[in-house]
């Protein structure tokens, strides 16, 4: 073993910080033992989680490589570098940026680079899909701009592009924003291209939940079409939780002033490497043959919920996720959110479009297939967790029966252990 220092030591920290430490150890029990089918969510590598706990975390690097503002940045310079190439390389992009802390932090500084306070965006209705930085009004969107929304056809569950193309033509947005949290279709890019061109706005595609399939080459990218792309980098993508834009090398310069100084300072320079990992990644067969597995697993599992008696909105997927009606059920979805948890399922409630539940309550489920995936499962696999569902949804409330589904739920989980050693 070599005697080189490297950052984590688990063992100091049980020593020094017994109660953090406990913390650390039984969020490892809980996603090794329970179902980890939140669409978001995934089992980053050991080598992501290695840089993520490494010295490169002291170091402030406010700028750009080569132009900061703190000297002694030689070798973090070189960790960016190499994740925008990698970037540049993968997703076939102009410009690559790789600081932003979050997902939400690179909506923030598309907005600052493309738009003003008071400018009209136009971008999916947060109850048909959308996400709370695409014009809630909760959130800074919402508040800051006027944001007018487009939504899915109630007879299909899918986008209505004519809706689309209408609103964009009376409102003249600034800017039109695709992507999703929870619409399990795909998204026709050359139409939105086509419809930003028509009415001169700037096309940005929010791409955090589907970026990873992209990546794998599963599903179509939108980087040709798109001004700009945000993202975040776990989720299927399977990198450290943060985020990343690319944009036209025309719109290089705005993208980064609005990243830093604009929205935030110094980056993370651990992520930043963690995110080029991560990258590297993805650019192998092994990743590529990964993201389509998540598909089919998506596919089966929305199949098999169907099979229980639930619905899948827009008729299934085509994605990473399936999102649930399960108004059949005669449970809600919350309810449904907390018995599943209680039997060792972790999902989450979600609005269906048009959902006659208030957003507390919902009347949906959203399932994804990133982490099981990950973990080796496959369609049998996913027949057996539908389920586990259907049972804890209807049998959850009892507490022995939401018992003998966890302890189901756990032989499961043992024969495809997440970080084994």
């Amino acid at each position: 073993m070599s005697d080189t220092f490297f950052g984590p030591d688990f063992n100091q920290l049980q020593r020094q910080d017994p109660e953090i430490a406990a913390v650390v150890m039984s969020e490892l029990d809980r996603q090794r033992k329970s179902l980890q089918l939140i669409a978001s969510e995934n089992f980053t590598s050991p080598a992501v989680l290695a840089t993520l706990g490494s010295t490169l975390s002291n170091k402030y690097a406010e700028g750009y490589p080569g132009k900061r503002y703190y000297g002694g940045c030689e070798e973090v310079d070189k960790a960016e570098v190499i994740g925008i190439a990698r970037a540049k390389e993968l997703f076939g992009a102009e410009h690559a940026n790789l600081q932003p802390h979050s997902g939400a932090s690179a909506n923030v500084a598309v907005y600052q680079a493309f738009t003003k306070p008071g400018d009209t965006v136009l971008a999916m209705s947060l109850p048909h899909g959308g996400h709370l930085t695409h014009g809630s009004k909760v959130n800074f969107s919402g508040k800051w701009f006027n944001v007018e929304s487009y939504g899915v056809r109630q007879d299909n569950e899918l986008i209505d592009y004519d809706e689309l193309r209408e609103i964009a033509k009376r409102v003249k947005p600034k800017m039109i924003c695709s992507g999703a949290t929870a619409y399990p279709s795909l998204i026709d890019f050359k139409t939105i291209r086509d419809i930003c061109d028509e009415v001169g706005a700037i096309m940005w595609v929010d791409a955090a939940h589907f970026i990873g399939l992209v990546a794998g080459k599963a599903i179509p990218s939108p980087v040709p079409y798109a001004d700009v792309v945000s993202f975040t980098t776990h989720k299927v993508l399977r990198g450290p939780r943060g985020g990343m834009i690319l944009s036209k090398a025309a719109h290089a310069a705005a993208v980064d002033k609005a990243v830093f100084p604009g929205m935030q300072g110094g980056p993370i320079m651990s992520a930043v490497a963690g995110k080029a990992v991560a990258l590297k990644e993805c650019a192998t067969q092994e990743y590529q043959d990964y993201a389509k597995k998540v598909i089919v697993n998506a596919k089966a599992l929305a199949a098999a919920l169907e099979k229980e008696g639930m619905r899948a909105v827009s008729g299934g997927t085509e994605t990473h996720l399936a999102l649930i009606d399960i108004r059949s059920t005669g449970v809600n979805g919350k309810v449904a959110d907390e018995r599943c948890g209680r039997a060792g399922i972790s999902l989450n409630k979600n609005a269906i479009p048009y959902d006659p539940e208030t957003p507390a309550v919902t009347s949906g489920i959203r399932v994804g297939t990133p982490a099981t995936t990950t973990q080796g499962m496959g369609v049998a696999e996913m027949s057996d967790i539908a389920q586990l569902i259907a049972r804890a949804i209807r049998d959850g409330e009892d507490e022995n029966k939401a018992t003998s589904i966890r302890n189901e739920v756990h032989a499961l989980t043992a024969k495809f252990p997440v970080y084994p050693r």
